[in-house]
């Protein structure tokens, strides 16, 4: 047996931000138990300063649940989710226990997924009107639910006023975007920043009308703009003012690597981009101070750290990797992708568990404090977890307690609370398809013939009509919908309101708790939360077949979730969660 601990004086450093990171040798090496007396003093000295520093911000408390409103809930018939639809919703999202919501873009564009705007003042007419959208936050805002919507400030749709304006050279348009002569030759370093490559084409692309060259990282469609202009820095100041005057919480920062390219060699990551996010947040919270940003950095953590900026940057950066970690250990044979990232780690089998340890020791290790890091398993970027997992539910059970037991404020994608899964890879659409709330015509979805998915103009031409197929098996199963895993003792679905409502009442859970992972000979993963004598302890069997766990020490603590176990035998992928009285 191993054990790899994290111990409440690590994480209450981390907090801390101003402090020299812990030596690494200290916590990353395989230690003996302390004596219990011991330990126990040195734990509660340790808990007492974390809680100390604990931040009192809202989104360190925050469950947040990301809805892509296209494929939430259809209230008028057209196929399309929309405000209405999400209002009508919110008891639902209630009952999960969810405090927190985060909308996928919902500003006008031309594309079905948002994210090249082509209004920054106007709602998408397909979710509904502006009235419908201020009733949605009002009514949000009365079940104790904050909302955050996704803001695009690297690039916008090349159908944008600016964009039309700039190429024709009008002023003071003319340099809202990044224009060139001529094209850079291949080998000079130009091409996309998130892969090696090497290809001028990928970012600069050719404009007839004024016939130059202008700088698009993600495609011709949506034209980086020029952050170095005042007006355009301006406009986007603007723009977050009207929305949090809407009564917004904060936003979700789209491609914020990518703010400010300094040539070839520096199209991510650059000090002028962490600098720009800096003022941002200084903007925001003069207009509110308690609106939240938090950052789509998709890198290491060492580089997605740095914006946190020294306390004055983003509030929040997802921890990309931490997702990575959980489903490897699921998924032995299976490497991950990163679109749009850097990431070093994502091709690595996972071995054992001491990857989770190790995860949260680099976010410890990293130039921000712990609570910077928002862990999440999946997104509308990639393929969803129980596609990954081949619907293996009680793995898709473990997957979200590895994610729920890490420190920091946790991120589902909607529908992974019910094993939603997909039906292929290969486009996008695919990853964001509709919301299964039972199993009636659309799966209650609308009450539409056909959802938007089966529009296909949308994704071009020749684009196969996929959904009935999948629909059809997905409401043959009976057991895949929201209303059929409410009805279900132990289902997906039950846990994630469990683990939600104990990641609210639970102090442990919260960032200041000590993290520890250890791992028996026969595969038993147990991870171990403690604050102040309040205990989580979480019994993960990773083997597909029952493991003995008398090992365990259970002493003083009662079974919160046990569906799989049987004396001392834990059933294959079984979970069991023990806990402290309250």
């Amino acid at each position: 047996m191993f054990k790899l601990s994290i111990s409440a004086i690590a994480l209450a450093i981390a907090l801390a931000g101003c402090s020299p990171a812990p030596e690494p040798s200290s916590l990353n090496q395989p230690v003996a138990p302390a004596s219990q007396s011991a330990a126990a003093q040195q734990n509660a000295a340790a808990e007492q300063n974390a809680v100390a520093q604990q931040s009192d911000a809202w989104w360190d408390k925050a469950i947040f649940y990301q809805i892509w409103p296209r494929s939430f809930y259809d209230t008028d018939g057209d196929g399309h989710g929309d405000f209405n639809g999400m209002t009508a919703k919110l008891p639902y999202l209630q009952e999960l226990g969810v405090n927190a919501l985060w909308l996928t873009p919902m500003f006008e564009a031309p594309s079905y997924h948002g994210y090249d705007f082509t209004e920054f003042y106007q709602v998408e007419s397909d979710y509904g009107t502006m009235a419908e959208f201020e009733a949605f936050i009002q009514a949000a805002d009365a079940k104790g639910m904050k909302v955050i919507l996704d803001l695009v400030i690297n690039h916008i749709s090349s159908e944008h006023e600016w964009f039309q304006r700039s190429a024709a050279g009008e002023a003071p348009y003319k340099d809202y975007f990044i224009w060139r002569d001529d094209m850079p030759a291949a080998g000079s370093g130009w091409g996309h920043a998130w892969s090696d490559n090497d290809k001028p084409d990928a970012v600069w692309h050719w404009n007839e009308t004024r016939q130059q060259y202008y700088y698009a990282a993600f495609g011709a469609s949506q034209p980086d703009v020029n952050l170095r202009h005042p007006d355009v820095v301006a406009e986007m100041e603007k723009m977050a003012k009207f929305w949090l005057d809407k009564g917004v919480a904060g936003f979700r920062l789209d491609a914020v690597r990518f703010a400010m390219e300094g040539g070839p060699a520096a199209q991510a990551d650059t000090n002028e981009t962490i600098a720009y996010w800096q003022s941002f947040n200084q903007f925001v919270k003069s207009v509110n101070p308690e609106a939240y940003l938090v950052g789509e950095a998709w890198v290491d953590i060492p580089i997605a750290a740095r914006y946190f900026g020294e306390g004055k940057g983003l509030d929040q950066g997802f921890d990309f990797e931490v997702g990575y970690k959980i489903l490897g250990l699921l998924q032995q044979d299976t490497a991950g992708e990163a679109q749009f990232g850097t990431m070093q780690s994502n091709q690595q089998q996972v071995a054992d568990a001491t990857v989770l340890a190790e995860n949260v020791q680099q976010r410890i290790d990293s130039e921000a404090p712990l609570s910077f890091f928002a862990p999440f398993i999946t997104n509308h970027d990639q393929e969803r977890v129980a596609y990954q997992l081949k619907e293996h539910d009680s793995k898709a059970k473990l997957a979200a307690v590895m994610l729920f037991s890490s420190p920091g404020t946790p991120y589902i994608y909607y529908g992974e609370e019910i094993g939603l899964t997909q039906d292929r890879s290969g486009h996008d659409v695919f990853k964001r398809a509709p919301m299964l709330w039972d199993n009636s015509k659309q799966a209650g979805f609308t009450s539409s013939d056909n959802s938007w998915v089966e529009q296909l103009a949308l994704f071009g031409d020749g684009f196969p009509n996929w959904w009935p197929d999948f629909l059809a098996k997905q409401l043959s199963a009976e057991d895949r919908s929201v209303a059929a895993q409410q009805a279900q003792p132990d289902s997906v679905w039950q846990l994630y309101k469990f683990l939600i409502a104990q990641k609210k009442q639970r102090p442990e859970l919260a960032t200041a708790g000590s993290y520890q992972v250890s791992q028996l000979e026969n595969g038993v993963l147990q991870i171990s939360r403690e604050l102040n004598g309040s205990k989580s302890l979480f019994v993960l069997n990773l083997t597909d077949s029952a493991q003995d766990i008398s090992a365990i020490n259970r002493e003083g603590l009662t079974p919160g979730w046990a569906f799989e176990l049987d004396g001392n035998l834990l059933a294959g992928f079984g979970l069991l969660v023990l806990q402290t009285a309250k």
